[in-house]
């Protein structure tokens, strides 16, 4: 049972229904009404508060998740009940195995084996390699750290000679 003069909504706005034609005039004169209005006044309508909405007080959260499956969310304003007690490991002991009774004694033939490649080919294609880059090169500071490199590289070669001698 609808009362005359209810509201029918058929779209985004809400219209009335009125038994008169002249609503029409009547929109278009509240219309002009409101565009004439000047900011002046709005701000004073505004400053009263007039277009604040009353919120509803903030209610507390319970404690608690919000899902078996979810953290429980705590505020990270609230202080800490309790501290957490913190048990410090022993420190690790760093062992060498260059100087370790317990790794044993370094196998100099197997040694040799095992690194031969490096000081047959790689070493010597890497001296190669940094002597050229030294012609090429300009800057006294890189020329150095490339003497550097091939006097190492020189040392190890001789020591290989002098230890398969």
């Amino acid at each position: 049972m609808k009362k005359p003069g209810s509201t029918i909504s058929t779209s985004s706005k809400i219209r009335f229904e009125e038994p008169e034609s002249s609503s029409s005039e009547d929109e278009e004169e509240i219309e002009q009404e409101l565009a004439d209005v000047t900011f002046g006044e709005l701000q004073k309508a505004r400053s009263n508060g007039s277009h604040l909405v009353h919120p509803k007080p903030k209610e507390e959260k319970k404690g608690g998740r919000a899902n078996k499956n979810r953290p429980m969310e705590v505020s990270c304003k609230k202080p800490v009940t309790r501290f957490r007690e913190i048990i410090q490991g022993s420190k690790k002991v760093v062992r060498d195995p260059r100087f370790e009774s317990l790794c044993g004694t370094l196998d100099v033939d197997g040694f040799r084996k095992r690194y031969d490649f490096l000081f047959a080919n790689e070493l010597p294609a890497e001296r190669e390699e940094l002597q050229k880059q030294v012609k090429k090169s300009k800057d006294p500071e890189v020329i150095e750290e490339l003497k550097k490199r091939i006097s190492w590289i020189d040392k190890q070669l001789k020591s290989e000679c002098s230890q398969a001698h």
